[in-house]
């Protein structure tokens, strides 16, 4: 069997952050201004976002899980700098532990009053914070091949990233309540399969013609072939609290990609399951993080979250060295060993019964591990 060249799954990673108040720990408006010094340093890799207490950030092209570690640890590094001159702090957490959306300002900008103007309350009170990480594709009919089996996964890996246990200063008792707070939002969760690239494309026309969106970036998936660049989006996880956590995330998305292509190079296919059998296992990981049991639709049985997560780890293991971002995929180790964000946080509150504490903890994990 020739070797197969896995240079074009590149990665390219969004995280969205918190702005902090350092006194009364609240979410806060920056006005902006940390977006606009921000653009003198890291250009166009900072950007506001529908809510003025959240910054955006997007890294490079990565060649590599290590690349994307460094660009996304200079971009924590600049912004934290950055915030804390004009007064404030900086976290990452799918949700603010007690905020409230009522008191948080909007971003006024054309794209963002016009969702809200059509999404009202939905868009108003979507104070989430998620990360998007952007696996490279050669053409975008692999693309459509790759989205369709690693649906399969996308509970798993959102299980790891669970980081949004409460929601308006109570405890929801989901460990990623972030997915629930978006589920207002229409054309979300995991999509459907699609035959082909041209079926999707053909989709995605007939809602721009019908009016249902005016371009396909009001499609927000839990991934999605990229309308623009040849990528896959994945587009389930909460925004994870450190930079370790999100890179882990991050080569497991892309190694699945790998995988994947690997299987297709030798006409191999994964099992496609229906969006409602993969639904029941993105509610569970959100219920219950990797603490939960997730349905084995192979075996038709409910099986420890971890365990599969163990599992999913030796699926992709003839890849990663390819890939370089063994190293990296280590980390997920760690993460069943301490908990993810979600737990960790809980793990706080339990033992202070504060939640301004949560926050610290938060706030002090920004820059875990640089």
């Amino acid at each position: 069997m020739a070797h197969i060249n896995y240079k074009h799954f590149t990665l390219g990673i969004e995280e969205e952050y918190m702005v902090l108040d350092p006194e009364s720990r609240e979410l806060k408006s920056h006005e902006q201004k940390i977006v606009h010094e921000g653009q003198k340093v890291i250009k166009d890799k900072v950007k506001a976002e529908m809510h003025q207490a959240v910054v955006e950030v997007g890294t490079d092209i990565c060649q590599d899980a290590d690349e994307a570690f460094n660009d996304i640890g200079i971009l924590r590094k600049t912004i934290s700098g950055i915030a804390e001159s004009l007064g404030h702090s900086m976290g990452a957490s799918g949700t603010h532990p007690f905020s409230h959306w009522e008191s948080q300002l909007i971003t006024d900008h054309a794209r963002y009053n016009e969702i809200v103007n059509e999404l009202q309350e939905a868009a108003r009170s979507n104070l989430i914070f998620g990360l998007h990480v952007h696996v490279g594709m050669e053409t975008r009919e692999m693309a459509n091949h790759i989205a369709n089996s690693t649906r399969y996964f996308l509970p798993h890996i959102y299980a790891l990233s669970t980081n949004s246990p409460f929601w308006e200063g109570r405890t929801t008792g989901y460990k990623s309540f972030r997915t629930k707070v978006f589920d207002k939002f229409p054309r979300t969760g995991i999509p459907d399969s699609f035959d082909s690239i041209e079926a999707y494309d053909n989709f995605i026309k007939l809602l721009v013609k019908t009016n249902c969106i005016d371009n396909a970036k009001k499609v927000w998936w839990d991934l999605r072939v990229h309308p623009f660049f040849n990528t896959v989006e994945f587009r389930i996880c909460d925004v994870p609290m450190t930079v370790d956590e999100t890179i882990a995330i991050a080569s497991l998305f892309q190694a699945v990609c790998a995988k994947i292509y690997k299987l297709r190079s030798k006409n191999l296919n994964f099992i496609q399951y229906s969006r409602l059998l993969l639904n029941e296992n993105k509610w569970r990981a959100s219920r219950y993080g990797i603490d939960g049991r997730l349905i084995d639709f192979g075996k038709e049985e409910e099986v420890n979250t971890r365990v599969l997560i163990y599992e999913l780890l030796d699926f992709v293991d003839d890849v990663v060295d390819d890939l370089g971002s063994r190293h990296r995929l280590a980390y997920v180790h760690k993460m069943l060993e301490n908990g993810t964000g979600a737990d960790r946080q809980l793990a706080v509150f339990e033992q202070t019964k504060s939640l301004e504490t949560v926050v610290d903890y938060i706030k002090s994990q920004y820059l875990a591990g640089l």
